[in-house]
């Protein structure tokens, strides 16, 4: 199991960190947990899959 803190999710996806903030709380990114901070943290899989169907939907 491979997490990725929220600044990651962000790089990786090419969008701001509050994006990925709004994206866990809208439940369209799952978070795994939290760090020392009370960020969220996500599983690298499900940041992937999210990837791919976001661009087969017509973006990110």
């Amino acid at each position: 199991m491979s997490l990725m803190t929220t600044e990651q999710v962000a790089d990786f996806l090419g969008v701001k960190v509050e994006r990925v903030r709004r994206l866990a709380r809208e439940n369209l990114l799952v978070a795994k947990g939290q760090d020392a901070q009370g960020e969220p943290t996500f599983e690298k899989s499900d940041v992937e899959k999210y990837k791919e169907l976001a661009q087969r939907l017509g973006g990110i």
